[in-house]
């Protein structure tokens, strides 16, 4: 079994690697299907092993080993929490197409988050990509039924995209489709909880932006990395989460 989750930390690794190219050049209109990858700064072709994800910035000591151009520290943790994505996913699930699933999902999401972080946009392609796995998903868990997944669709989205018509950029487009497709993802319920822990997460990083001075009450912020955030935690503990909420209150 420890190979397994070897294996499984591995493959997650390395498409976090690869989401790392994705995020890099696409805001560039680099192609990130074809071409060998190389440094930004003296544009050297890296080779097989400069390319091997976490191991290759360890023994290179975060240095390109011809000028010198330090490799950015992010890449590399974004490769091990792919990494610890494919265990955690493999441990919950076992051997299932949950975990191929929900990996697949959380690792798009991951993308989105990254992407929404450089440049504040989520691309449509992002998007359509999560919808191949979670209609999937849907005919796995027919237990969330069709109708709430359908109101999981509009009841958060809807409103938002009300405010944007009333309130210009106070969310971005690409937020709405991220809930809508979240939305049939969760089902209505989890959609609220996950909705509920983005707007937590969110208006608390901007207090803390407003307090260091980085930011003014003018200013944006990417939302999408939140609904990422809420979308995962509403998903995996949801339920959990829900029934401690409404016992407190004896329901």
């Amino acid at each position: 079994m420890l190979l397994l989750y070897l294996y499984a930390f591995i493959v997650g690794s390395c498409i976090a690697s690869f989401i790392n190219v994705i995020v890099w050049r696409m805001p560039q209109e680099i192609s990130f299907v074809i071409g060998r990858s190389y440094c930004p700064k003296c544009h050297k072709t890296l080779t097989w092993k400069e390319l091997i994800p976490i191991l290759s910035y360890i023994c290179l000591k975060g240095k390109c080993n011809k000028c010198g151009n330090k490799i950015p520290l992010k890449d590399t943790l974004v490769e091990v929490a792919g990494g610890f994505i494919g265990v955690f996913c493999l441990y919950q699930y076992q051997f299932s197409w949950n975990t191929l699933l929900v990996f697949s999902i959380i690792m798009i999401l991951l993308l989105i988050t990254l992407m929404d972080f450089k440049t504040m946009t989520i691309p449509n392609e992002f998007l359509l990509a999560l919808c191949i796995p979670v209609l999937i998903y849907s005919f796995v868990h027919p237990e969330i039924s069709l109708l709430s997944r359908c109101i999981g669709f509009f009841i958060i989205s809807l409103p938002m995209y009300g405010l944007i018509c009333l309130i210009p950029d106070c969310f971005g487009g690409g937020d709405v489709k991220l809930m809508a497709v979240s939305g049939f993802f969760l089902g209505w319920k989890l959609t609220l909880l996950a909705f509920f822990i983005a707007i937590i997460m969110g208006g608390c990083y901007a207090i803390y932006l407003l307090l260091r001075k980085k930011s003014d009450k003018y200013s944006h912020i990417a939302f999408g990395p939140y609904i990422c955030f809420g979308i995962v935690i509403a998903h995996i503990y949801g339920n959990a989460i829900l029934h401690m909420y409404f016992s407190l209150f004896g329901l």
